[in-house]
């Protein structure tokens, strides 16, 4: 009696006292985070399994050794191998393990300290502090690099006309509002009648205008998955969509291409043991394999998925640039009907700049998709919509000339990338704005790494892979102009020799910029 009694009489003053202890465990919090040991969560990489992921580093000899451990490492962390939060080895055991001096390594740190990559406390050690950004990181601006990270092409001279008919209608939307969740009736229109055209009858109802494919992409996350929910995605596929996954607190699923297209056989198998969400596809010049689903694939394809009532998500950004193919593949939503979700864009056929993408689904995705748009944004801007809007009134005059633009640069591409890099294979895309080589062996972040010393950007394969892969693969996109395709695939061809260890070709009349 006398122990419940006394149970009693210590809970009611811990009661009481609630608040004195919540002060006092924010002090020691406070206090331990100031002197180092609340640490950021995130587990240790040992000294030998990263000199392991590392490789052949080097690529500038020993007096830029730190320089280049540090650009190894910031690849690493963009390549998402160290994630945030991730505890590094000390100096010591990195010494030990790569080797180099401890000069060195205390030099490439310094870099990565004063990038912001890597953060590091007094008696606490040194950890992955955020992803590498634009203070002189691979993914920050640099113009005195040729950029073959983005499949981006810059805009026609269409566009500055298309400009100037926008201006001289702005006036009469001057004295509304401005917000429309569903986008402007014009643009909803042209962009429905396009798919009519395509063989799938479609109403401006169907449709909703966004601020670009990767906005829209965003959307129907929120409205579909939750935390914990999987989500089947090609294997490789665009980054950028399978962070947004991520982003979303769901889980991507990977299921592998196969060389000639789509695995319906791997899909079936995936959406019985994943029990998946959603599964998002790139059936038209996939990103960055630039292969064409088939009508046969599609067909099958949207059976699996219907039978397992999967809604199926499909991004045409690509749809337009098709180069070889006299006809294209009727879109997948002819084949799934209401269980198919498309999104499209204006940022590959027509410029990037514009901010311009759109939703075509059923009235009653699209009613669900609004009711919730207004938690992320209010509506796309007017101006740009009416853009896109006079670029679509004669959208086959437009396209044509963005067509035969694509169709000179992959040619160019092509033969560029033969003559330098013969070691290299690849299929000639139908149509897309890249080039998805496979390499003569695992070294493609290798290949991005010593690219920059030559004054290239390029995008490793790993990052088109849900966990890791596409070691041997390196996409080239052909979005430059002819002349700065030459050259940039000429140092291409210096950088694949060099970390093959072949030596420079003896033929190569490259300029290499000295970094």
């Amino acid at each position: 009696m006398g122990a419940i009694l006394t149970g009693t009489w210590w809970s009611a003053v811990n009661v009481a006292m609630w608040p004195y202890w919540v002060v006092i465990g924010l002090a020691i919090y406070s206090q331990f985070k100031i002197i180092g040991l609340m640490l950021p969560p995130g587990g240790r990489i040992s000294g030998t399994r990263l000199a392991r992921l590392l490789g052949s580093w080097r690529r500038g000899g020993a007096r830029q050794g730190s320089a280049d451990l540090a650009a190894a490492l910031k690849l690493m962390v963009a390549d998402g191998r160290l994630p945030v939060g991730t505890r590094l080895p000390s100096e010591r055991e990195l010494t030990d393990a790569l080797p180099v001096s401890r000069t060195t390594i205390t030099a490439a740190l310094d870099q990565l300290r004063a990038e912001g990559v890597v953060e590091s406390r007094r008696g606490s050690g040194s950890w992955i502090n955020g992803p590498v950004g634009g203070g002189g990181g691979i993914t920050g601006f640099d113009d005195t690099l040729i950029d073959l990270s983005r499949a981006a092409p810059p805009a026609l001279p269409s566009v500055r006309a298309a400009m100037d008919v926008a201006l001289a209608q702005m006036p009469e939307h001057l004295a509304s509002h401005g917000y429309d969740e569903r986008g402007l009736l014009v643009l909803r229109q042209r962009i429905a009648d396009r798919y009519t055209a395509r063989g799938l009858p479609t109403s401006p109802d169907q449709i909703v205008v966004t601020s670009g494919a990767q906005h829209a992409w965003a959307l129907v996350l929120r409205l579909f998955v939750g935390p914990g929910d999987r989500v089947l995605v090609e294997q490789p596929s665009y980054p950028n969509a399978l962070e947004a996954v991520r982003a979303s607190f769901g889980i991507p699923v990977p299921v592998p291409m196969l060389n000639d297209g789509w695995d319906v056989d791997g899909y079936e198998a995936a959406v019985r043991q994943a029990g998946p969400r959603l599964a998002y596809l790139i059936p038209d010049f996939q990103n960055p394999t630039g292969l064409l689903m088939s009508p046969t694939q599609r067909e099958a394809l949207s059976a699996v998925l219907r039978r397992a009532r999967t809604p199926a998500v499909v991004d045409e950004t690509l749809v337009e640039l098709g180069l070889d193919v006299p006809v294209m593949p009727l879109p997948m939503a002819a084949f799934g009907g209401d269980s198919v979700v498309t999104l499209g864009s204006a940022s590959k056929s027509h410029w990037g700049g514009l901010r311009i993408g759109w939703i075509r689904a059923s009235a009653e995705i699209v009613h669900r998709l609004l009711s919730t748009r207004a938690a992320i944004d209010l509506g796309t801007p007017v101006f740009e919509q009416l853009v896109l809007a006079s670029l679509l009134e004669d959208p086959e005059t437009v396209l044509a000339q963005r067509r035969a633009e694509a169709l000179e640069q992959r040619d160019v591409t092509v033969a560029a990338l033969r003559a330098h890099c013969p070691q290299w294979s690849f299929t000639v895309p139908s149509g897309g704005l890249g080039v998805w080589c496979t390499l003569d062996g695992p070294v493609s972040t290798r290949i991005a790494v010593v690219a920059q010393n030559h004054g290239l950007r390029l995008v490793p394969g790993p990052r088109f892979a849900v966990h890791g892969g596409c070691e041997q693969m390196l996409r080239v996109p052909y979005t430059q102009s002819p002349e700065v395709l030459r050259e940039a695939i000429g140092r291409l061809g210096v950088v694949a020799a060099s970390v093959a260890g072949t030596g420079f070709p003896a033929d190569a009349d490259v300029s290499v910029p000295v970094a």
